[in-house]
């Protein structure tokens, strides 16, 4: 007989004992000592029992360190006591002190089962996968897996440490298995996403004549859930409400048919469902939230947020804050998610490792780095999680760098990543100078074993695209192109249609269609309809049109939107129309592509009409395209009433209304308050500073311009391509000759600009307005590219307004063979010759123009009488 039975059976101190045991129901530390005081005044304290009642009176008091106390003292500790403490150190969430416990049991006492019990669950809890399977190693070698509640822990731990094989392989090999066995494996399966799983032991538990509990029907019906099957979850409740287990009696049940009815679309029910609890715990006030959430209802969740804090009774806990925090991130609700970090900061859970971790998503998707990197320099315990957030949320801000950085370092101190750094660390190789980078980030993913996974394949060929690798990436897809589905080939087509590879995207969806088993999908057609209209490709563009047509694709919105897009950049508006006027569902977008097709193609009266009749609040999009079309009708009256709703609603700081704005005003003729503008604004973008410049240049305030650039130069912008054709646009028009040729020559060599076309025929425009018509032309000669037909424009125009007939004619020769049926060139040649008194060429050039049926466009003028 042991000395704790011995204890039990002759003591003196039962009557202490059984007071202690009833002090256990309603614990807390003024109890607890009492207590103590009572058996040290008795002298029980040497009783085992009486002190190891004591020692969980302290423990489910929530002083564990008087446990830890108290159990030091006791002299011949047993394997009750040993359990009581480890169990005390579970029921803290002080996981690490129960397996150095159990350490220190196994130099000094035997132990039994329950002991194995209670230390598979605190492995469990800290997924110590590698320890817990030395504990089930020391439980078959003990003998001790005939005990029924040592399975169902091992099962348990295993499913939590994501290795459902293992729990399977347990759960076969029971001799007896209990309601509690059935329902490890019907949770583990769900926890492991295999939500089949889950339903196929539920079924299995039923035909072995297995009642099932709440918990059972708990898991089963969230698994229906999971697979969007509402009609099994439906049937499973109604088996669960014959056998006496309905919402109003057992609130799990009622918590599952909540999270079932919302993430299969029917929140009215699932609404319907928690309104009728009348007892809520706080998973059902979560539960509901998370449904809103998951239906884009912003506000109602918010609304349910705000009655379950004024509620009283159940208090937010982190899984409440967890589920509301990323939907204001990813609708960039800065202000609300700011609320609810400071509401998280005064109820103390501001250091809760989840709620920082998603607080810093919100702030790196807001664009507040600052804020991010203060949480995370604040954790003293960070996870994998953490490192993942704020390296992808680097890499999204475009600190490149900054998230190379943060990776070597996580290297330095864990070296196991997961996935989700590898496409994180990924999307910071966007540019040729990190293809070193990225190439290393490779070989560290074959290391890791994420070689085969399609994912992981896919970033990596997006980031060989971005750094300008297009054979590695093509290669990379021939890799896997026997398991390559629809999304493999989109990463390769959007990577080229993004980084400008427009005829490596179509040539990658011929590809593509020659797949048997592969097709495309809305995405591939957005991103070759938008290449075709990048390439001014009329053929190719109506032929995808014909082939969305023919497929479902054609009624997604945003291959209708990319259509617009498409044919607003070949200059067919009619088109555009068509397809605008044909789809039966508009949003903004729709409504911004279309206007912006009117405005790209001058024809700013039709844009404005379409503004008017606009159904959606507008955004910085529309107001820029809205803005642009005011500049070409020279509407400054319409133009002042945009200015004002930009203020109201603090437009000001995107960088392309405060350029449009810019540009607004000084082609309405008040350069006075574009120059107010520019000088207000806090950050100037590249796009005000080239605004500027060309302001001052459409007001021959050449000076001004100059000035305005090398401000802009010592502000630190870089000058882009469009600043150096504003520039050389003014030396031009303010005959500026030896400044034009000077910051031309400049452009490579000093700020990395590459000339191009635009910059060929300013130069051109600016020697030939100088007279300099022999010198434009032998620069044209000299150009390291073929001259483009607008080059050769600038200088036929020269050749006629100086008269120079010999240059002109070889000229005009050159360009009617490049573009012969732009009347354009006719014209000029035909006013050059006329000019010269030449009248028998200028008649033959007649001829020509209406042999093939040319006419010059017809000028007009505007009037601004009101719109609408």
């Amino acid at each position: 007989m042991s000395r704790r039975q011995q204890s039990l059976e002759n003591s003196p101190y039962l009557y202490v004992l059984d007071l202690i045991k009833f002090s256990t129901m309603r614990p807390d530390s003024a109890t607890a000592m009492a207590a103590h005081s009572l058996a040290f005044k008795v002298g029980a304290f040497a009783h085992l029992p009486t002190s190891t009642s004591l020692l969980m009176i302290y423990s489910r008091a929530g002083d564990l360190g008087s446990s830890m106390a108290l159990f030091s003292e006791i002299l011949n500790k047993d394997v009750i006591a040993w359990n009581a403490m480890m169990t005390a150190c579970n029921e803290n969430s002080y996981f690490g002190d129960t397996v150095n416990f159990f350490v220190e049991m196994m130099k000094e006492s035997r132990f039994d089962s329950s002991t194995l019990v209670i230390v598979v669950s605190a492995l469990s809890n800290t997924n110590r996968l590698k320890h817990g399977r030395i504990l089930h190693g020391l439980s078959v070698k003990a003998g001790m897996l005939i005990d029924t509640f040592l399975c169902n822990a091992l099962m348990d731990m295993y499913a939590k440490c994501m290795d459902l094989s293992s729990s399977e392989f347990i759960f076969e090999k029971m001799l007896y298995r209990d309601i509690v066995s059935w329902n490890s494996m019907i949770s583990g399966c769900l926890r492991n996403n295999y939500p089949e799983k889950s339903l196929w032991y539920l079924k299995k538990m039923a035909s072995c004549g297995k009642d099932t509990d709440h918990v059972s029907l708990s898991c089963a019906i969230a698994a229906s859930a999971c697979l969007g099957e509402l009609v099994i979850g439906q049937v499973i409740h109604g088996w669960g409400i014959k056998l006496g287990y309905d919402e109003g009696s057992h609130i799990s049940v009622a918590n599952s048919v909540i999270s079932l009815l919302s993430q299969c679309g029917d929140i009215e029910a699932a609404e319907a469902v928690f309104r009728g609890l009348v007892h809520k715990d706080v998973i059902s006030w979560n539960s509901i939230i998370d449904g809103f959430t998951s239906n884009r209802m912003i506000l109602k969740a918010f609304e349910v947020l705000y009655e379950m804090v004024l509620s009283g009774s159940i208090k937010p806990d982190t899984v409440t804050l967890v589920t509301i925090i990323p939907i204001c991130a990813e609708l960039l609700l800065l202000r609300e998610g700011r609320s609810i970090h400071g509401f998280a900061v005064r109820k103390g859970m501001g250091t809760d490792l989840s709620v920082t971790n998603s607080l810093m998503d919100l702030y790196l998707k807001c664009h507040k780095v600052k804020a991010a990197e203060h949480l995370f320099n604040s954790l003293s315990d960070r996870d994998l999680v953490s490192w993942n957030t704020v390296i992808s949320g680097y890499s999204q801000n475009g600190l490149s760098r900054e998230a190379q950085s943060l990776f070597k370092e996580l290297l330095h101190q864990h070296w196991q990543c997961s996935l989700s750094t590898l496409l994180g660390i990924l999307s910071s190789c966007s540019s040729p100078e990190y293809l070193q980078f990225g190439k290393s980030i490779h070989c560290w993913q074959i290391k890791m074993g994420f070689f085969n996974n399609i994912l992981a394949t896919n970033s990596l060929m997006f980031m060989y695209i971005s750094c300008g690798e297009m054979k590695t990436s093509l290669s990379l897809l021939l890799q896997i192109s026997p398991v390559a589905d629809t999304a493999c080939w989109n990463t390769l087509i959007v990577g080229c249609a993004q980084n400008g590879y427009f005829w490596k995207a179509l040539e990658t969806f011929n590809s593509m269609r020659r797949e048997s088993n592969v097709y495309h999908d809305s995405i591939t057609l957005v991103n070759v309809i938008s290449a075709c209209g990048n390439l001014g490709l009329m053929t190719e563009g109506k032929l995808l049109h014909g082939i969305s047509f023919k497929t479902l694709e054609g009624s997604d919105i945003r291959v209708q939107n990319a259509l617009i897009t498409m044919y607003g950049r070949l200059g067919e508006t009619e088109s555009a129309k068509l397809v605008f006027s044909s789809s039966k569902n508009h949003n903004l977008c729709s409504w911004n592509c279309m206007i912006s097709a009117l405005a790209q193609n001058k024809e700013g009266k039709r844009a404005m009409e379409l503004f008017s009749c606009l159904d959606f609040k507008p955004n910085e999009i529309t107001i820029s395209s809205v803005l642009s079309a005011c500049t070409q009708l020279g509407m400054l009256r319409l133009g002042k009433q945009i200015h004002a709703y930009v203020f109201r609603f603090e437009f000001l700081g995107n960088s392309f209304i405060s350029a449009a704005l810019v540009d607004m005003y000084s082609s309405c003729g008040r350069l006075d308050i574009a120059v107010q503008i520019f000088e207000n604004l806090t950050e100037k973008s590249i796009a005000a500073w080239n605004s500027m410049i060309s302001a001052f240049g459409f007001h021959n305030n050449g000076q001004q311009a100059i000035r305005v650039f090398h401000e802009m130069i010592r502000s630190g912008t870089r000058p882009s391509k469009a600043t150096f054709i504003n520039l050389l646009s003014t030396c031009s028009h303010l005959g500026l000759i030896d400044e034009g040729m000077r910051y031309y020559d400049r452009m490579l060599d000093a700020f990395g600009v590459e000339p191009e076309t635009e910059h060929h025929v300013c130069v051109v425009d600016m020697l030939g307005r100088s007279g300099r018509i022999r010198e434009a032309y032998k620069f044209i000669k000299k150009m390291t590219v073929k001259p483009e037909p607008g080059v050769w424009g600038a200088l036929l125009s020269a050749c006629k307004y100086h008269g120079d007939l010999e240059i002109g004619r070889e000229v005009a020769e050159i360009l009617f063979q490049l573009e012969p049926y732009n009347v354009g060139y006719y014209v000029c040649t035909f006013n050059m010759y006329a000019g010269a008194g030449r009248w028998s060429d200028a008649a033959d050039i007649r001829r020509i123009i209406a042999g093939k049926g040319l006419q010059k466009p017809v000028g007009y003028s505007l009037i601004d009488v009101g719109i609408g």
